[in-house]
């Protein structure tokens, strides 16, 4: 499988090409949103690893581009970050993401949630947005003022 990384920290771009290569993935590589759109476009990975804080153009623009044409509407994107709030992952999943991993993360883990998104048809990532969205909500829900039980 080819998997396209799009990160702009080089020693994720290392994990992720050591750890992707061993699994027996192709791995290719973008330093920032604007290269990462082209390795895309050209290229056509089987799926994409995306920060989310990226220089010139932000992984959240990337991802609603990608949504946008119909050649990678349907690859699936996994949005590695370490943005890690309620808002940030609602924004992620309803952009369109097939998982959300926050950083710190582990590289077997990572194969492992690469394999499961590559093996989900679209139906299956569109039910799996819709619960991470009803999970998120009802996490917010339960944290909000006047919920938390002292």
């Amino acid at each position: 499988m080819r998997v396209l990384v799009i990160d702009d920290e080089p020693d994720i771009l290392l994990l992720c090409r050591v750890n992707l290569g061993f699994a027996g993935h192709e791995v290719l590589e973008a330093p920032d949103g604007e290269r990462g759109m082209e390795l895309a476009m050209r290229d056509r990975p089987d799926l994409i690893v995306l920060d989310v804080m990226l220089p010139t153009l932000d992984g959240l623009s990337v991802l609603r581009m990608l949504r946008e044409h119909p050649e990678t509407s349907e690859t699936p994107v996994i949005l590695l970050t370490a943005r890690a709030q309620f808002d940030d992952q609602a924004r992620g999943w309803e952009a369109g993401c097939a998982e959300y991993v926050t950083k710190p993360f582990s590289p077997t883990d990572l194969a492992d949630i690469i394999a499961r998104a590559r093996e989900m048809t679209p139906q299956d990532r569109r039910l799996r947005r819709d619960q991470a969205l009803a999970d998120l909500a009802r996490g917010v829900e339960l944290l909000s003022p006047g919920r938390i039980s002292r």
